[in-house]
């Protein structure tokens, strides 16, 4: 695309939209996203901050030589911000060495008299490594976090309540309690920790031997891994409900953006992704860990929850949810992928739209020439 080569070799850097204009953004997602839109402004939703429209006056550059600017402002709609994040992340480099250090959390509402309040439990934290070739070796490691309340208000509120330290929780068809306890690093793992002979494969036995051979091409990458026969294997072959299928194929995509896939790999299939029917550019979003980002979102899919697994009353009711995938928009870089709720309702009747159910936030990857660290937190190394 034009807009897209226009951006290639100078991105524009605009301020992060405010909270009170990703607020605002976020109650309108119950509007389809699939109706025709006017051209938009950088935004989430629409909404957009003066200093944002203003930086996107770009200079296209020709040998070296800067061209003179463009008549007015360049208008890049959400699909072309995801495309441009694309083109930064086939301009990455690769390695010797692959990384991931990650975090991933799941919401929980508590509901004392004093206040109802969300906290972020069964989360854990890890970080794992491998070398591009078999005896470079790898490792893992990883620990749980403390439940903790999820925002500023929630711990407002969780203060109002006395601080508890512990949470009991229906979580799937029981009862769990987490606690405010971190727990200490540990080898973790198919090797339980490091192993000097490993390296040289990854993800779902994929070798580093294989993975340039994946196609770069977004057709064929998303006949490979989202068409029509991948899915039925997935779902099933009467399985039709739009929101659980075109969440798994970003899911699916999600997955081997964390692997140590190449980069023009990587950018066909954040292109794939985009052109996907059920997957919607959504323009910017924030992750868990108050990054933003640009962002593509699964249909909505609705879940009713009945009772008949036990579930206590205040859980039961509908609400409306989507799976939404945010990438660094100056890099290209997978930030996280999370269920929001669009529309409140069930367990989430009190919170608002935009609400993150659960999330797993990649905080870095990629490849290095040198082997990686472990944190530092961590008694061995």
């Amino acid at each position: 695309m034009d807009e897209v080569r226009m951006v290639r070799d100078s991105y524009p850097e605009p301020a992060p939209p405010t909270a009170r204009e990703i607020a605002r953004a976020k109650a309108l997602l119950n509007d389809p996203p699939r109706r025709s839109r006017p051209r938009l402004l950088w935004g989430l939703g629409g909404v957009v901050a003066a200093g944002a429209a203003a930086a996107v006056a770009l200079t296209v550059v020709g040998g070296n030589t800067p061209a003179p600017p463009p008549s007015g402002p360049v208008h890049l709609d959400d699909r072309a911000l995801v495309l441009a994040a694309a083109e930064k992340a086939e301009q990455q480099p690769t390695g010797e060495y692959w990384h991931e250090d990650r975090i991933d959390g799941q919401s929980y509402i508590m509901r004392p008299k004093t206040g109802t309040y969300a906290i972020t439990g069964a989360t854990t934290e890890s970080f794992a490594w491998w070398g591009a070739k078999r005896g470079m070796g790898e490792g893992y490691y990883g620990r749980d976090l403390p439940a903790h309340p999820s925002t500023a208000r929630d711990t407002a509120l969780w203060r109002k309540a006395g601080s508890p330290s512990r949470f009991r929780v229906w979580s799937s068809d029981h009862y769990h309690t987490y606690t405010a306890k971190a727990q200490k690093w540990q080898l973790d793992g198919p090797n339980r920790g490091t192993n000097p002979r490993g390296g040289g494969e990854f993800v779902g036995g994929v070798s580093a031997k294989d993975l340039p051979n994946l196609p770069t091409d977004k057709t064929k990458l998303a006949e490979m891994f989202m068409g029509d026969e991948e899915m039925k294997k997935l779902t099933g072959p009467k399985f039709a409900d739009k929101g659980v299928t075109s969440r798994l194929k970003l899911m699916r995509v999600s997955a081997l953006l964390s692997a140590p896939v190449s980069s023009q790999v990587r950018a066909g299939l954040m292109r794939a992704l985009a052109d996907q029917p059920g997957i919607h550019s959504i323009g910017q979003d924030t992750d868990p860990l108050g990054r933003w980002g640009v962002a593509l979102a699964s249909d909505d899919r609705t879940t009713t929850v009945t009772g008949e697994f036990g579930e206590p009353k205040a859980e039961r009711g509908t609400y409306r949810s989507r799976t939404v995938i945010i990438f660094d928009q100056r890099t290209g870089a997978l930030l996280s992928v999370q269920d929001e709720v669009t529309m409140p309702g069930g367990p989430y009747a009190e919170m608002r739209p935009g609400f993150i159910v659960n999330y797993l936030a990649e905080r870095s990857s990629g490849w290095t020439d040198t082997k990686p660290t472990p944190p530092t937190a961590l008694p061995f190394h």
